[in-house]
């Protein structure tokens, strides 16, 4: 008896405190002066702005499908007619099927990513722990340099590259990764850098470890947020790069995706609209798909300033 008042007693406590828990967010929703219709009203206007921002991407897929005479006379997003030779007559319209392309572009991201992730953690680690001299002074010169356009730098670069012999090579697009010129990763990574506790470099250093080991076993692997997100950047700005890669790249069988999507408008004398707009798509997917993945690396390397 004692134990069925008991679990009575239990169970009226509570469903009181879910009506006072209830109450107590209605009361709360009215002083913010919420109420369903707000609700809904904000849901669709975030829907139609999202349908406005996705509505060129949708129109590119949508135009891939077409017949390439038919793209302008009838520019809405709805097909008439369903066209996939446009994939297989882009992919093999130009002087090299564009799998090439494509490979010629993942070897420049991939030596781009990899010098980056390399070189700018490094610089960051010394500009972060270590001590020497116009540590300063070399530190803010580094961050003026995120003030320099391209186009001040571009000219003497490509002088030096020339004499060198490295036009119509690959090395001009990845070298100057390997040599930490993105100040914004190394400035990104600095910040990441010092939000860690120093109280773990003096553990290992009285373990006998040093600064190679430091950093190669400790910083590293706390830094994983922020060298995805110099990685992801690094990816996303490389496969787009038109401009470096039309200044130094020539021969058609070492251009990438964006130089090959540009050849679209010579070839035969005219737009290939169709062939074109369907070799556009292929080369968003792997954007696509690497900020699908690396988003929440992406979100967490930008919002956190150290391993906390």
């Amino acid at each position: 008896m004692t134990d069925t008042l008991t679990t009575r007693s239990i169970t009226t406590d509570s469903k009181n405190r879910s009506r006072e828990a209830k109450e107590a967010e209605r009361q709360y929703r009215r002083a913010r002066g919420w109420s369903p219709w707000k609700s809904v009203l904000k849901h669709i206007g975030l829907i139609l702005v999202g349908f406005i921002m996705l509505y060129p991407v949708i129109w590119l897929v949508v135009s891939s499908l077409r017949p390439t005479e038919e793209i302008f006379r009838n520019p809405g997003i709805v097909l008439d007619s369903f066209e996939v030779s446009n994939y297989s007559e882009g992919w093999n319209t130009l002087s090299e099927p564009f799998h090439v392309f494509l490979l010629n572009s993942v070897l420049i991201v991939l030596g781009c990513i990899v010098g980056n992730l390399v070189s700018c953690s490094m610089a960051a680690y010394a500009f972060a722990r270590l001590k020497f001299s116009g540590k300063r002074w070399w530190f803010a010169a580094m961050l003026m340099t995120l003030m320099l356009p391209i186009h001040v730098i571009i000219v003497p670069q490509y002088i030096m590259f020339s004499q060198l012999g490295f036009v119509n090579t690959y090395l001009p697009l990845i070298l100057p990764k390997i040599l930490a010129t993105d100040a914004f990763f190394v400035f990104l990574m600095v910040q990441f850098i010092r939000g860690i506790p120093k109280e773990l470099d003096e553990a290992a250093r009285i373990d006998g470890c040093g600064h190679a080991r430091i950093f190669g076993v400790i910083i590293l692997p706390l830094m994983v947020p922020a060298l995805a997100t110099t990685a992801i950047f690094t990816f996303i700005w490389t496969w787009n790069d038109f401009f470096s890669q039309l200044l130094y790249l020539t021969k058609p069988e070492m251009y990438t995706v964006p130089l090959a999507l540009r050849a679209f408008m010579d070839a035969q004398s005219s737009t290939s609209w169709g062939p074109m707009f369907a070799m556009s798509v292929v080369s968003l997917l792997p954007i696509f798909l690497v900020f699908l993945f690396g988003q929440r690396f992406l979100l967490k390397g930008i919002a956190t300033t150290g391993g906390k």
